[in-house]
């Protein structure tokens, strides 16, 4: 190697070292956005069961978010994962131990060995294989659970799940107080970790798989390897989701596996936007609070005007409603609206 291309390959590992210190760098808006969510818990003292949905949504929101907005795999059958990690979180309270934190590590260790052995199937074929075959894998799993009563309760679900306290200390109690603290904590936490997995070499890889497979295959990415293990960490962090609801409620049915779990889901990143992770959370709170209103207003129509308002974002357009935070938070992120990297750190 000459000393002109040396230098010049110095200078370009340089200038990605400092692009991906800039996607990990931590932002005054990000950190007001974390406080005002510290916030809450001082603020709405009145709000805290539906505060704790909303965590709990957000998480879940997250673990989309990796597959859809990043990896580009679309999935309507999210909730097998989620659903997974609920009955296995209760399933360790009620017959082994009741801790929440061991029950919580091991719904994500279950759900991830789900999410690897069912990724090789969900994998392959086109975009509409995929989709249908996410839907027919969660299918599958509630069928599992209805089958199995002996095990999960059947129709009746899992009752009787009584957690112990939090690190042996904070005490589960009516108003969700604690419940709330400890999503909101595990959500952090694990927003963390994901932020620190999207800005790293293996995050960026992901993205150039999805905007083009065919060459990030040419450029010698390993597509198939990195697809699962997006995938595989995805489930994961939906166990966990579920495995907070279980926890959290102390009851775990059917519902956690049917298919409108997987839908709602999907309407939360519609309103928050893929790519950024904050639009899971973003979307997840919108999502929540439409609904504890609309539902106050008209319990039995509530769902046909969420519908409605879903079709005032699509005809207005999301941007101009929510795109605030999108721009805001995936700016941040470095992350443009649509999903892409910024001029920013793609430039040298």
């Amino acid at each position: 190697m000459t000393p002109t291309n040396s230098k010049t390959h110095t200078t370009t590992a340089d200038s990605i070292i400092a692009s991906l210190r800039r996607r990990t760098r931590w932002h005054w808006g990000e950190t007001a956005f974390w406080l005002a969510c510290v916030a809450t818990i001082f603020v709405f003292p009145r709000h805290y069961l539906l505060l704790n949905e909303a965590a709990i949504l957000a998480l879940f929101a997250l673990s989309l978010d990796l597959v859809l907005g990043y990896a580009g795999i679309v999935s309507l059958g999210h909730a097998a994962f989620f659903g997974l990690g609920a009955y296995t979180a209760g399933l360790v309270a009620l017959r082994f131990n009741a801790d929440p934190l061991l029950g919580l590590a091991v719904a994500a260790i279950v759900s991830s060995i789900a999410g690897f052995i069912s990724s090789f199937l969900i994998l392959r074929g086109s975009d509409l294989t995929r989709l249908m075959l996410t839907l027919g894998v969660a299918l599958i799993f509630a069928e599992l659970a209805n089958s199995l009563a002996s095990v999960t309760g059947g129709a009746d679900g899992l009752q009787g799940i009584v957690m112990n306290p939090i690190l042996g200390v904070f005490s589960f109690e009516l108003s969700g107080r604690t419940a709330y603290i400890y999503s909101l904590a595990v959500l952090f936490i694990v927003f963390l970790f994901l932020r620190r997995v999207v800005g790293s070499p293996f995050g960026l890889s992901v993205l150039a798989i999805r905007d083009n497979p065919l060459r990030a295959r040419s450029m010698g990415i390993p597509v198939g390897n990195r697809l699962v293990r997006i995938y595989t960490l995805a489930a994961a962090c939906a166990g966990m989701a579920g495995a907070l609801l279980a926890q959290t409620t102390q009851f775990v049915s059917l519902d956690v596996l049917e298919f409108h779990r997987s839908a709602d889901v999907m309407l939360v990143l519609i309103i928050g936007g893929t790519g950024y992770l904050y639009g899971g959370i973003v979307g997840a709170v919108i999502f929540k609070v439409l609904q504890d209103v609309i539902a106050g207003i008209t319990p039995q129509y509530w769902q046909f005007w969420i519908g409605a308002i879903l079709v005032v974002f699509m005809l207005v357009g999301r941007d101009q409603i929510v795109g605030g935070f999108t721009k805001l938070f995936g700016r941040l992120g470095g992350i443009s609206k649509d999903g892409r990297l910024t001029d920013e750190e793609v430039k040298p």
